[in-house]
């Protein structure tokens, strides 16, 4: 069991309830030694990667904007993220994309803030987080104008097989969440089945989305070990296995993440 370890790649510690440390502890308990802290907009940039600094290197985080605010972009956000993206903490842009479920900001608007945060990650030669819903062919029509040019991973995967297929021959990774074990998941998980071993994730996108046999509670880092279970169960593999796997998969995705 010593060698079993695990990183969450997209959770949200700043919105945790009970503090960042507990969540932390409680993590390394279920061999989570790792997380990237996820950015959404200004208002939660500064603190997610404080957090980040202050608890590095066994967390790390990702700056951007939801397709949610993407209606705040402006000078000041960018700014604050090329002013921190080379920094040691800082492992990914994002988490960007498109989402035209909830619509919280006009599609057009989305679409220029995706391409300009995806244009800033080339520069900084960083990989991205993106998050896609209801957006999967505009999500695959902006990414190809960047192949090869851009690495990444579509987080908390819940898309189709055509989603996934378009994204692998994109060059870019999957991560999969807790929603994986829901119940009424079962197209998800006959994707995820058929998906290379050497290109997935696991995360938990806490305090969101917690998986069985957690439902109902509010998610943490520490349920990254419920996922990854199922996803080992899933693939056929031994969990020992799965996070030999991952952890190279983290490795050679995530350039600046420290990990003996």
């Amino acid at each position: 069991m010593a060698n079993i370890e695990f990183i969450d790649t997209h959770t949200h510690l700043n919105m945790l309830e009970g503090g960042i440390e507990p969540a932390i502890q409680l993590a390394e308990e279920q061999q989570i030694v790792k997380m990237i802290n996820i950015g959404t907009s200004m208002e939660d940039l500064p603190q997610v990667y404080a957090q980040a600094k202050q608890f590095y290197p066994k967390v790390y985080c990702t700056l951007g904007v939801h397709p949610h605010d993407a209606k705040t972009w402006d000078e000041k956000v960018k700014s604050f993220i090329l002013s921190h993206a080379r920094k040691k903490e800082v492992v990914a842009l994002g988490e960007m994309g498109l989402d035209f479920f909830y619509n919280h900001s006009e599609h057009d608007v989305q679409k220029a803030v995706f391409r300009e945060q995806i244009e800033m990650a080339i520069d900084e030669n960083l990989p991205i987080e993106i998050h896609t819903r209801d957006a999967e062919k505009e999500t695959i029509e902006i990414l190809k104008s960047y192949k090869g040019q851009v690495k990444g991973l579509v987080h908390c995967f819940t898309g189709t097989q055509w989603l996934a297929d378009e994204a692998l021959d994109l060059g870019l990774n999957i991560s999969i969440s807790g929603v994986v074990t829901f119940k009424k998941a079962e197209e998800l998980r006959s994707v995820v089945k058929i998906l290379p071993l050497d290109r997935i994730h696991v995360e938990t996108d806490a305090p969101f989305l917690s998986p069985v046999p957690q439902r109902g509670k509010k998610n943490t880092p520490a349920f990254t070990r419920h996922v990854a279970d199922f996803v080992a169960e899933l693939k056929g593999v031994s969990v020992e296995e799965l996070s030999i796997q991952l952890k190279s998969n983290t490795l050679e995705l995530f350039k600046k993440i420290q990990w003996s």
